[in-house]
């Protein structure tokens, strides 16, 4: 199913200013996905997954594993978009256990796990999959009017980040339909690559070539 809206509507959803918290790194490569693991922020770097204690910022664990966007968590395992596939991990050991296409054939960008379900942005098709995480079967299509980056899911809240020209931004969407809730702009300069939310009051977002993991501020909880 592919649930688009008209994309005239995000206008009229006046953005507010995200706060940004704190930066870590720079790490040695462009960050692209983002996960956090209740513990650890998980940041995809390329030709490896790295770990860091969000409180002192320092890195805890690197595996050796193709990351070139983004990276979810389901409370076990670790998932990493990989070229034109998404590898299930064992964190412990690095393993991977399971591999499934992924939906933008290797143009993917944010990923997330919530109810059993990966959401998977493609990037250039301005486009989010719901994804069944052991078949890959694509089981709706949300679009944006912006290129998405980053995803994720907090108390049954589905964000994005978006990227193009000189502007990034967070976005609440309606997960039905992809009609825009609510928009957080960021300081300008500052780009959105991965994106996790902490489960509480941070969002950490990937800041690609900065080579930067940025923590913004969340908006007090409210909407549906």
């Amino acid at each position: 199913m592919n649930d688009s809206h008209d994309p005239r509507d995000v206008a009229a959803v006046p953005a507010q200013p995200a706060e940004l918290v704190r930066e870590y790194g720079p790490f040695d490569g462009d960050v692209g996905g983002v996960s956090f693991d209740g513990r650890r922020v998980w940041a995809a770097i390329g030709p490896r997954m790295l770990a860091f204690d969000p409180a002192s910022g320092e890195t805890e664990r690197l595996l050796e594993h193709a990351a070139d966007a983004g990276t979810a968590f389901d409370g076990t395992h670790l998932y990493q978009l990989a070229e034109a596939r998404i590898d299930k991990i064992d964190p412990a050991t690095g393993a991977v256990v399971h591999s499934i296409p992924a939906p933008g054939q290797g143009r993917d960008s944010g990923m997330a796990w919530a109810d059993g379900s990966l959401w998977v942005g493609e990037y250039r098709e301005r486009r989010i999959h719901q994804v069944d995480p052991q078949s890959g079967r694509i089981l709706r299509s949300l679009d944006s009017n912006r290129f998405v980056t980053g995803v994720t899911w907090v108390d049954h809240q589905l964000w994005h980040g978006v990227w193009e020209g000189e502007e990034s931004e967070l976005r609440r969407i309606d997960p039905d339909d992809g009609t825009v809730l609510e928009r957080l702009s960021l300081p300008e300069g500052i780009f959105v690559s991965g994106l996790e939310c902490d489960g509480a009051d941070l969002f950490y977002c990937g800041g690609g070539g900065s080579r930067k993991v940025r923590a913004l501020r969340r908006p007090a909880r409210g909407g549906s």
